[in-house]
C-alpha cells in the first residue's frame, strides 16, 4: 500500500535551517508529483510547494518563495523539502503528498494520499 513518511523536523531558530524529507513507497515515485503542505495550530492546511512529475518543475507559495526548495531523488523514492531562513511563522506540522495531476497543484484536493506529518518549530 502506498505510505509517505516524514522526517527531519525539530526545534529551530529563526533564521536557521531544516531539511525535511519523505519517504515513499507502494507506487511508481517517478510517475508521480509530490506536494509539501503545512497546517499552523489553529488555521486551515496550505500549499507550500509541488514539484511536478512531468519535469520536475517547482512551485511555491508566495510566502516560502526564495527560502525554501524542493527535490526530489527518483533513486531513493524520496522527496525533499530545505527550508532556510526560518521565521516563527513557518512553525507548523509540515505534511508530504501525492499529487494526482500532472502539472502541479496548490489544492488539497488534488493530493490523494498523505503523510502523517512532521512537526516544524521555529523559535524567535
Amino acid at each position: 500500500q502506498v505510505q509517505l513518511v516524514e522526517s527531519g523536523g525539530g526545534l529551530v531558530q529563526a533564521g536557521g535551517s531544516l531539511r525535511l524529507s519523505c519517504a515513499a513507497s507502494g507506487f511508481t515515485f517517478s510517475g508521480y508529483g509530490m506536494g509539501w503542505f503545512r497546517q499552523a495550530p489553529g488555521k486551515e492546511r496550505t500549499f507550500v510547494g509541488v514539484i511536478r512529475r512531468s519535469d520536475d518543475r517547482t512551485f511555491y507559495a508566495d510566502s516560502v518563495k526564495g527560502r525554501f526548495t524542493i527535490s526530489r531523488d527518483n533513486a531513493k523514492n524520496t522527496v525533499y523539502l530545505q527550508m532556510n531562513t526560518l521565521k516563527p511563522e513557518d512553525t507548523a506540522v509540515y505534511y508530504c503528498a501525492r499529487d494526482r495531476g500532472l502539472y502541479g497543484s496548490r489544492r488539497s484536493q488534488d493530493y490523494d494520499y498523505w503523510g502523517q506529518g512532521t512537526q516544524v518549530t521555529v523559535s524567535s
